[in-house]
């Protein structure tokens, strides 16, 4: 289903001087003006293109591509305040508008904010959000289980680490000791889900969950075999030495360690791992 808000593959059905007319199929016939044509298209001709409606309700394409589409979340800049709400840079030439009814606080430009992008029923135009909890399925219980590959929207930060969207759904927490790269607000990345706490609340990992731990062993196992059979790391050691010698979380050593510990493959000593 051709949907707006959303980039589609469309066929031209007929080409005039000032643009062209694409097949939308259920949403009928759209029009994409001849600028934003990368080359002449003939009829038959298929084109990638993002479907809104202009300020009169009108359906248009464009090749243009937004920072965010329907149903996404991500850090826009705020390109203008008016008396009627804020409009904010999403990449296209038209900016997106966020009604004051849907600004979870007082919009100040030269900033970014966090917005979820939304098509509103009454005249079926794209429009921004800011209340992202309004978006979040705080009250629905999540299907994730440990391990999950999920999608993540980093949202912002605290003294434990960054607040992220899972899957555009539910929110986790990404602790700072699973962090060794540059995280930006609004960024998209692949994580796991680390842990589920008693209340429901999701730990969440950029390093590949419990089914790295397996590989993870192994490479604790082989250090260990060319270490002769001793290593000084253990579960108090620095974070930083961790990720410089295996390349991985503290916490998915400390998991990796307590399994190999489990299956009786190494002990853990006061001064570091050692090979059974």
């Amino acid at each position: 289903m051709i949907t707006i808000g959303k980039t589609h593959e469309l066929s031209v059905v007929r080409s005039l001087d000032a643009g062209y007319y694409l097949d939308a199929r259920n949403l009928g016939e759209v029009f994409l003006e001849k600028r934003w044509g990368p080359r002449a298209l003939e009829p038959g001709d298929t084109i990638s293109v993002f479907l809104y409606r202009d300020g009169e309700g009108a359906l248009l394409a464009t090749t243009e591509k937004p920072r965010i589409e329907v149903g996404q979340f991500g850090y826009l800049p705020l390109a203008q305040l008016t008396p009627y709400g804020a409009f904010m840079d999403w990449g296209l030439e038209k900016n997106l508008f966020i009604p004051f009814a849907e600004q979870h606080l007082k919009l100040e430009e030269g900033r970014n904010y966090l917005v979820h992008a939304y098509v509103n029923a009454l005249d079926q135009r794209i429009v921004g959000s800011t209340k992202i909890d309004k978006y979040i399925n705080l009250e629905r219980p999540h299907q994730f289980q440990v391990g999950d590959a999920v999608s993540l929207t980093i949202a912002n930060s605290s003294a434990l680490g960054y607040k992220a969207i899972i899957n555009k759904t539910h929110w986790g927490l990404l602790k700072r000791e699973e962090i060794f790269q540059r995280i930006s607000f609004g960024q998209s990345l692949r994580g796991f889900i680390q842990g589920i706490r008693p209340d429901g609340k999701i730990n969440l990992t950029l390093n590949g969950g419990h089914r790295a731990s397996d590989g993870n062993g192994r490479k604790i196992l082989k250090h260990l075999a060319n270490n002769g059979g001793f290593v000084p790391l253990h579960d108090k050691s620095d974070p930083k030495l961790i990720y410089s010698t295996y390349g991985i979380s503290k916490a998915s050593f400390k998991k990796a360690i307590g399994n190999l510990y489990k299956q009786k493959m190494i002990t853990i000593e006061a001064t570091g791992i050692k090979l059974t």
